[in-house]
């Protein structure tokens, strides 16, 4: 390591954030004034090879774009902005460019990068790919309030997008006073069409005649903010210690969450009937796990969308969930139990969340823990048919 290097390790952590981002934000070329009209070529910028919930959402909304018959292109911005764990080889898409591979000239390209590091894709993109194109920004975020280095994203944009009213709400705050920048518009994330492979409990190593809950996390989007401790104590409140009655909770990135995931590793090795699966998972096999559990537990304190909880309900399973933030947009109907919350200052010893002023919500343990032994107690909650979930409108959207 060179000493330049060294220096620049040892700057404190904010201190570097600070540093890429507004250099970034400095660099970038800006987006065209006024808004361009969007004619020509159509493009989903984002993380298409990796797999993180950013990834996912555009490569969502990628093909349901082309199945809705809009023409649309993949750029993949994954290696030029650093982001990972990558996608297992035969999920990755090869037709998507690679950013110095956008052509030149109109357009409208709709980028899953949210605020902070937007203007860092832009970068990427390069001045001429961005000329004289429309920029829209899909933006998820979990708090009631955004951190400042958010605030530099609306300059690199034309629009906003976002995919709860939740989310918007949060958005538009920062836009009082913004004359002519439009309200950011819901365009809710298409509805998942899980395809699970062949495996199933034995393959888990999941006994058959269990009711197994599943709670599904990636341990470094903050652990205090999807709360797995609630869940291993609503599943004790719940079942005591019974064999019968099994919570997996299924996360990967612990290597890199440090005494954050130590503390939830205790808590679930102190419960005989609570299973760790750390692993990161091909999607078929993520969605083959939920499928062969009966119930998903989702005691999150904030979530911008809630993508594991609108998979479930597609596969017909039954969800136990916090009823606050962007879930509540589509979990309705038979086998959504919204638990009851209140709500206290946020506070992330992780850091990703720990915003002075914001707030999120603490699940009612005690009520989840009366909603899991209601589907353990009824099999038909644990036989639905797939949920009907909100469909975007892309045509309108763009239009808009």
């Amino acid at each position: 390591m060179s000493p330049l290097h060294r220096l620049w390790q040892a700057l404190p952590r904010g201190l570097r954030r600070e540093a890429l981002f507004g250099g970034a934000a400095l660099l970038a070329p800006r987006p065209a004034r006024p808004e361009p009209q969007g004619a020509g070529p159509l493009h989903v910028a984002g993380y298409l090879g990796a797999a993180t919930g950013l990834g996912e959402g555009a490569r969502m909304m990628l093909r349901a774009m082309r199945e809705a018959g809009l023409p649309a292109a993949g750029i993949d911005l994954t290696a030029a902005q650093r982001q990972g764990p990558p996608l297992p080889e035969r999920e990755i898409d090869g037709g998507s460019l690679l950013p110095g591979a956008v052509p030149e000239g109109p357009g409208t390209i709709v980028l899953h990068v949210n605020g902070p590091m937007l203007p860092w894709a832009l970068l990427a993109l390069g001045r001429r790919a961005v000329a004289g194109k429309r920029l829209i920004a899909y933006w998820a975020w979990e708090l009631s309030a955004l951190p400042a280095d958010w605030r530099r994203g609306y300059g690199a944009c034309h629009r906003i997008w976002a995919p709860s009213r939740f989310c918007a709400e949060v958005f538009a705050r920062p836009m009082a006073g913004r004359p002519g920048f439009p309200a950011p518009l819901v365009v809710p994330h298409p509805p998942p069409r899980p395809d699970p492979s062949a495996l199933g409990r034995a393959d888990f190593g999941l006994p058959d005649g269990a009711f197994v809950g599943l709670s599904i996390f990636d341990a470094t989007s903050s652990l205090w903010r999807k709360n797995p401790m609630a869940a291993i104590e609503a599943h004790r409140l719940a079942f005591g210690d019974s064999p019968e009655h099994v919570l997996v909770l299924k996360t990967h990135g612990t290597a890199r969450a440090g005494e954050a995931w130590a503390e939830v590793a205790r808590a679930a090795a102190a419960r005989p009937n609570v299973r760790v699966l750390d692993a990161a998972l091909p999607r078929r096999d993520l969605w083959a796990l939920t499928a062969c559990c009966d119930v998903l537990v989702s005691l999150h304190r904030a979530e911008g969308y809630g993508l594991t909880i609108a998979e479930a309900m597609a596969l017909g399973r039954p969800v136990v969930a916090t009823g606050w933030s962007g879930n509540v947009d589509f979990m309705a109907g038979p086998g959504c139990f919204a638990v009851p919350w209140r709500l206290v200052p946020a506070r992330d010893p992780q850091a990703t969340y720990d915003l002075p002023d914001a707030v999120w919500a603490e699940a009612d343990v005690a009520a989840a823990a009366a909603a899991l032994r209601q589907v353990a107690g009824d099999t038909a909650l644990r036989h639905l048919p797939p949920a009907r979930l909100p469909v975007p409108d892309y045509r309108a959207a763009l239009a808009g």
